[in-house]
């Protein structure tokens, strides 16, 4: 695959240039309170010429044939570049979170952990996170692992999604 930068992306986010576009596929979840699942996600990650990228996130639970059950959760949000390979993320979450992510990205792996966040009344709380980004055989693998109502850190989701043309 030829990879180009894309036209009227912002210097600083060369590095991210890999990551724009749309990735669309299928991943598994599970968590201790909850019963394993399949869900299809689709990623579009944007620019506007201005030094960030917008996130954008849905997915949709699935059944073991692969058919849509229902809608799941969907975020927004913005990735900014900083100096020494410095990422810092925000993200809103559509079950009620907001949260601020810290990473570093080494060419096209990247890993954030939870640095603060505003949690809703109704929405589960949060206590740790981390979240892993990669472009592995041309396809974006993303994982998140979480600490959430009181259970430690551990795998909660993990994808890997092709890009879409």
């Amino acid at each position: 695959m030829v990879f180009t930068i894309p036209e009227g992306l912002h210097p600083d986010l060369n590095p991210l240039a890999w990551l724009v576009g749309m990735w669309g596929g299928k991943g598994r979840g599970d968590y201790p309170d909850t019963e394993s699942f399949e869900y299809e996600q689709e990623i579009v990650f944007s620019h506007d010429g201005r030094p960030f990228l917008t996130y954008f996130s849905r997915s949709w639970i699935i059944d073991s044939e692969g058919n849509r059950t229902s809608a799941g959760p969907s975020e927004t949000g913005f990735w900014s570049v900083r100096p020494n390979n410095v990422l810092e993320v925000m993200i809103s979450h559509s079950e009620g979170t907001t949260a601020g992510w810290l990473g570093r990205f080494d060419g096209p792996k990247i890993q954030l952990v939870l640095d603060r966040g505003y949690v809703a009344p109704s929405a589960h709380e949060i206590g740790a996170g981390e979240r892993l980004y990669g472009l592995v055989h041309g396809e974006l693998f993303t994982s998140t692992d979480i600490s959430r109502d009181g259970f430690p850190i551990q795998a909660y989701t993990w994808a890997t999604l092709p890009r879409v043309e």
